[in-house]
């Protein structure tokens, strides 16, 4: 896949995916279904992107990667069944993709350093 189509891919199913968390408070009976769609998006779109170096903290970091996309459904069913425990689990989610994002810049910062290609003007 196209590295901009997925880009905006992630923005789109990103924002709908908070929308329609939001629109949960206005209990809208077409919220979970949309929901749903950005959770699944969101979740094919983590699954289908893997690590492929040799990094052993990035390779853990893909798993737990891996985690928190399929929490992201799992919290679709169980906003569809009406039990407020999607917040826990959406919560969760976000927290390991938070961190996951700093973890994997701050690496992949590392590894540019010691591979010197390190992109700096020199003086």
């Amino acid at each position: 896949m196209n590295w901009p189509v997925k880009t905006y891919l992630f923005y789109f199913f990103g924002i709908l995916l908070m929308v329609s968390a939001l629109l949960y408070l206005t209990e809208w009976q077409i919220t979970p279904y949309l929901y749903a769609a950005a959770s699944l998006g969101l979740a094919v779109l983590f699954l289908i992107t893997p690590y492929k170096g040799d990094n052993f903290r990035l390779k853990r970091l893909n798993i737990q990667q891996a985690i928190a996309a399929i929490m992201l459904p799992v919290s679709a069913w169980l906003m569809y069944n009406r039990q407020n425990e999607w917040i826990v689990c959406l919560l969760v989610s976000s927290l390991l993709l938070t961190y996951i994002v700093f973890v994997c810049d701050y690496e992949n910062k590392k590894n540019q350093k010691s591979d010197g290609t390190d992109n700096k003007p020199a003086k």
